[in-house]
């Protein structure tokens, strides 16, 4: 079966089959890779014996679960692979398990004399118009009926004439190029409002933009890649879900940038890389998160879910392909040394693609840090159903204002930087986020980091 790799992933494409039909397969050998928005991994196989049926080919985009492959006995693989043909048409279409003969009746008489087969065909295929009803899942109904689109007007590649989500994809963009779509869909939906809603279409529907134009403008055009295309969806359905509000503040860095000083050297020959400013904001946030749970929560329903673990999500850019986020599990328990050391190795497996399904499960609370590029302010969007993500921006050398023992005031060069948090206004209001910002600033200012180095 297509396995969920990570809580908001819906659907994989298949990139590599390791082995064939026919070929051996041990218990958790290699069988297939699978990219997701979230990540590309290797899938082991979840038993022993024959490949026997390829049922998803390389290149496909399918559901998680969706029956994937057959995996048979070594001894009855051969007796079994002409006879497990038409059971593997029936898992896929499970509303359909009666003999070969009762499904044409079935669909061609829609009044009740037809039991199970009307009654499950509707949400299988909302366009059925030929002998077979079409099959669209859910992902690929939805992008149809966001663009206007009929599933009759497209032409499945899948198995048994499957819509596939990039069969659906090629008629979006084939309907962008030619420019206005005709809209049939709409049509019917329109008619029963008479002629008040004709005129208001052409007033917020904005005008369809032609690729052919920029082609003879000299313009490139590059397709979304895979990640790309579920990384804006995931985004856009964040923002469709949670009211986002952001708040920042300056924060002095210069306690954290002593310590950097003091330690650097030691730390880089004991550990094999540099110490960096992200350990310390990531154990600010772990401690500032004891004091401000509710942002370390995620709303279900009308409830808000607070976790008892800190599982922190920090985002790694995949060579400006697009960005994973590993979860440091249980950080509340690891020291700002044992942050270091995480940070570094999911960093890594993640630019090298050796990250599994759990590296990135159960985030709580995420990070993005876009401080090495120099950036002074960042409003990231929220790692859903998270409600909270705090954004780190450049920290450098400028003037501060310090008060003295004595209470008077001096300029000094401090190492400063903006932290931000976008967060869901539905979870908690603008002054339980300041307090929490406030708590990162004081500890990143006073805490004895040296320490816990």
């Amino acid at each position: 079966m297509m396995p969920q790799l990570g809580e908001t992933v819906t659907e994989g494409t298949v990139t590599r089959w390791m082995k064939s039909v026919g070929d051996s397969v041990e218990r958790d050998e290699p069988l297939f890779e699978v990219s997701t928005d979230k990540v590309d991994s290797e899938v082991p196989s979840p038993a022993a014996g024959v490949l026997t049926e390829i049922l998803v080919p390389e290149g496909e985009t399918v559901e998680v679960g969706v029956k994937l492959a057959v995996i048979g006995d070594s001894a009855g693989a051969t007796a079994a692979a002409p006879a497990a043909e038409p059971p593997a048409d029936t898992a896929a279409a499970p509303q359909e398990a009666a003999p070969p003969a009762p499904p044409p009746p079935a669909a061609a008489a829609p009044p009740p004399p037809a039991p199970p087969a009307p009654a499950q065909a509707p949400p299988e295929a909302p366009a059925g118009n030929g002998n077979e009803p079409l099959v669209v899942s859910p992902v690929v109904r939805r992008l149809l009926s966001e663009n206007g689109i009929e599933a009759s007007q497209v032409s499945g590649t899948g198995p048994g004439g499957r819509i596939t989500r990039d069969d659906a994809l090629k008629v979006v963009d084939a309907q962008h190029a030619d420019g206005p779509a005709p809209a049939p869909a709409l049509a019917p939906a329109a008619a029963p409002a008479a002629p008040a809603p004709g005129p208001s279409v052409p007033a917020y529907s904005p005008p369809p933009v032609s690729l052919t134009s920029f082609r003879q403008a000299g313009e490139q055009v590059v397709p979304f890649s895979n990640m790309r295309r579920r990384t804006a969806e995931h985004m856009v359905r964040s923002k469709a879900t949670s009211p986002h509000a952001f708040i920042a503040k300056e924060v002095d860095f210069e306690v954290v940038e002593r310590v950097r000083k003091a330690w650097g050297e030691r730390f880089k020959a004991e550990e094999g890389f540099s110490l960096t400013y992200l350990p310390f904001i990531a154990r600010a946030t772990v401690e500032a998160l004891r004091d401000f749970p509710y942002l370390n929560a995620s709303v279900v329903d009308d409830s808000l879910v607070v976790h008892g673990e800190v599982n922190l999500g920090i985002a790694v850019d995949l060579s400006h392909e697009g960005l994973i986020v590993p979860v440091i599990h249980r950080a509340e328990e690891i020291t700002l040394r044992g942050i270091a050391r995480r940070i570094r190795d999911l960093a890594d497996r993640a630019r090298n693609r050796q990250l599994n399904a759990d590296d990135i499960a159960g985030g709580t609370f995420s990070i993005t840090n876009d401080g090495p590029f120099g950036t002074y302010f960042t409003v990231p969007i929220i790692n859903q159903p998270q409600v909270a993500i705090l954004a780190t921006d450049g920290i450098a050398r400028r003037p501060v204002v310090v008060t003295q023992a004595d209470g008077s005031e001096s300029i000094a060069i401090h190492s400063t930087g903006v932290l931000g948090t976008s967060w869901d206004h539905r979870a908690v209001d603008g002054a339980y986020v300041s307090s929490f910002l406030a708590r990162m600033a004081e500890l990143l200012s006073s805490r004895d980091w040296a320490a816990e180095l």
